[in-house]
């Protein structure tokens, strides 16, 4: 099996790491310092479950890898559109796309049979760039729970975590899943192929629509967030009203607010990936994570004050630190 890992960030290079360790050809596409302590010293990966150093082939060039059997994507969801040029290198008439992104996936409404089967998110895949960049019959959908930080380049901090569901957007049990799900079995880490994997874009949705602008808005850690009564609040009505939305367009999470809340108060003083974009003075990822779903609520006519509340400060931040770049 050959895999490419495309934007090998944090999250990319710990699964390609993991690949690698369990014997698959892995290919990872990186650039500048991270690329080049990769070439020169490998992935090393420091975890609580035990650290290790792994060394696949990277390079900045998809053209230099070829045709693979199934491309992890590691970039972040703002990136997906001008991706097309990256991506196509790597494929070949059955390579599929796993896509490791947080928030409503641009494949969400594809073969989901109901009233709002086909439908475009316009905030998610504008004017369908996206589904022209990753075709939606290539896409394989991935829910990730772990958390990684790149600490310094070519090392990975892992803080918690190892499993990443994944599933086809028609729930088929396909051999392409069960292939890549195996792989990752055997280089450490959880994967799970769901039959729903909508549910599981919900249930890590709860945590990232209020966490992850909050953390940017506050400079705040997850456990910051929630010992501070205020902001603990905010969440829960931004939980609320997303768990409204989630059950309009036909997915009920299946879990309680507050064990959510418990759940996202584990992780302790971790930064959101929101926060450390901030922090490095990167765009932020939240057209998938709240834009979308504020669109999904006109559209299924949900109201949703707290969501478009947060939505219009941390694009208002967002828009600034674009014209700061």
């Amino acid at each position: 099996m050959k895999v490419a890992v495309l934007g090998a960030g944090a999250i990319g290079a710990y699964v390609g790491a993991a690949l690698h360790r369990a014997g698959v050809e892995v290919h990872l596409i990186a650039r500048g310092p991270h690329l080049e302590a990769i070439r020169k010293s490998g992935v090393m990966v420091l975890s609580p479950r035990g650290d290790f150093v792994a060394h696949p082939h990277a390079t900045d060039d998809p053209s230099e890898v070829g045709p693979v059997d199934h491309v992890f994507l590691g970039l972040k969801a703002n990136h997906y559109a001008a991706s097309g040029p990256m991506i196509k290198p790597l494929l070949h008439e059955a390579t599929s796309v796993i896509a490791a992104q947080n928030g409503i996936p641009w494949w969400y409404f594809h073969g989901l049979k109901g009233p709002y089967e086909g439908y475009r998110i316009e905030s998610v895949d504008p004017g369908g760039t996206v589904t022209a960049a990753l075709p939606l019959h290539r896409a394989v959908g991935c829910v990730v729970y772990a958390a990684t930080e790149i600490e310094r380049p070519g090392v990975i901090r892992h803080y918690e975590g190892t499993r990443f569901s994944i599933g086809e957007p028609s729930g088929e049990p396909t051999a392409r899943c069960a292939e890549f799900s195996e792989a990752m079995v055997a280089g450490g880490l959880k994967c799970p192929v769901e039959t729903d994997l909508r549910r599981d874009v919900w249930i890590k949705l709860m945590g990232n629509i209020a966490f992850n602008p909050i953390s940017a808005l506050a400079r705040a850690t997850m456990a910051g967030i929630c010992r501070h009564d205020g902001a603990r609040e905010l969440v829960r009505s931004m939980m609320t009203e997303t768990v409204d939305v989630a059950r309009r367009v036909g997915c009920d999470p299946g879990i309680s607010i507050e064990r959510r809340l418990r759940g996202a108060e584990k992780a302790g003083e971790h930064k959101t990936s929101t926060l450390q974009d901030l922090e490095k003075g990167k765009p932020l990822e939240l057209d998938v994570l709240l834009a979308a779903v504020v669109e999904l609520a006109d559209l299924t006519g949900a109201d949703v004050p707290t969501l478009r509340a947060i939505h219009a400060v941390s694009d208002l931040l967002n828009e600034n630190l674009v014209r700061a770049v």
